[in-house]
């Protein structure tokens, strides 16, 4: 199925993303719940550029640092850090493992990374076969420099969402541009992540599109008062109390913290029940919960460890930055016309 469009977009996420050369060597990380034909088509266009595809399978761990146990941790470690480029097509995350973080630890000397976890093919042709990367990479980079130069942030949904966060001089923002550089960590194109300081993250988060693991898509939405960065309620109908036994069970505090944000910039995004998607949708927002990768953090912090990690998305979300409005209900509206001609120009 759509075998023509899977290996063209496996193509353009090598050269024209990876800018792979010839005589690289890509590793290609699967487990036995990923999809196989996306992990031989991007072996095909690592060999059609002239570069070696090194796949490594294992079985389906746990994901995270929950899946340590079940990797084999040295054997990936060091044959992924001998690689120049590194592909994560794992169902179940190596990302935020300690695996991950041994690979990734040295910011100047490790392979340059795209997240991808449990891509399929229809997520991929839509996402990065059919999208305009230099069009998305000059908005989003744009936008992600006008939140990292703010300080104060607040954001509202329809939903019932009224939360205020405040950036942490120093933590840069990751933006997933579409296009992996030396020693670079991307995740999948069309979304920009921050940690914010964690103490100034309060008020009311109500997540009503994804909230994975362990749940997916949502019945009804889910209600988290905010403290000082923490989870201290969490209120609604069976997916809330699913999700704070899930929580509850893996009896680390740390999973109660809000490790991240991030707002849902890709043009063709689709909400559907895959978090790889659906933190993507444009106009939503993002907030991880539990593990925060060294990623998100100053060179001088070495991340928060947690037992595993979580997202929510929040539809329709509106933004102020330092009191400017640049977002509402999902539709761009500032902070200049520049953005939302190019948000226009990208179908929104």
């Amino acid at each position: 199925m759509l075998e023509y469009e899977v290996l063209d977009a496996c193509l353009k996420l090598l050269r024209d993303m990876f800018m792979l050369k010839p005589g690289e060597t890509i590793a290609i990380t699967t487990d036995t719940m990923s999809n196989e034909e996306i992990v031989e088509a991007t072996a095909q266009a690592a060999v059609i550029l002239g570069a070696k595809p090194l796949i490594f399978k294992i079985a389906a761990p746990e994901g995270a640092k929950a899946g340590d146990k079940d990797m084999p941790m040295k054997a990936l470690i060091d044959g992924i850090k001998a690689c120049d480029a590194w592909v994560e097509f794992n169902y179940k995350l190596i990302f935020y493992s300690t695996v991950y973080d041994k690979i990734t630890e040295d910011p100047k000397n490790r392979p340059r990374y795209m997240n991808q976890n449990g891509v399929h093919p229809e997520l991929l042709v839509r996402n990065i076969g059919k999208v305009d990367n230099i069009l998305l990479n000059r908005f989003i980079q744009g936008f992600s420099d006008y939140c990292e130069a703010g300080r104060h942030m607040r954001f509202t949904t329809p939903a019932g969402t009224d939360l205020e966060c405040d950036n942490e001089p120093g933590r840069d923002y990751v933006t997933a541009d579409g296009f992996v550089y030396e020693n670079d960590i991307k995740m999948f194109p069309g979304q920009i992540s921050w940690s914010p300081n964690f103490e100034s993250v309060n008020g009311v988060l109500v997540v009503d599109g994804t909230l994975s693991p362990p749940i997916g898509a949502l019945q009804s939405p889910v209600k988290f008062t905010i403290e000082k960065g923490y989870i201290k309620k969490i209120e609604g109908g069976r997916d809330a109390d699913n999700f704070r036994q899930w929580l509850e069970s893996f009896d680390d505090p740390n999973m109660f913290l809000m490790a991240h944000s991030g707002l849902g910039f890709g043009p063709m995004a689709q909400l559907n029940g895959d978090i790889v998607e659906d933190e993507r949708v444009w106009g939503c927002t993002e907030w991880g919960i539990g593990n925060v990768g060294p990623q998100l953090v100053s060179e001088m912090e070495t991340g928060i460890a947690a037992a595993s990690h979580s997202d929510g998305i929040c539809l329709n979300c509106s933004l102020w930055i330092d009191g400017v409005q640049v977002l509402d209900e999902g539709k761009v509206v500032g902070p200049t016309e520049e953005f939302v001609e190019l948000a226009r120009q990208l179908g929104h």
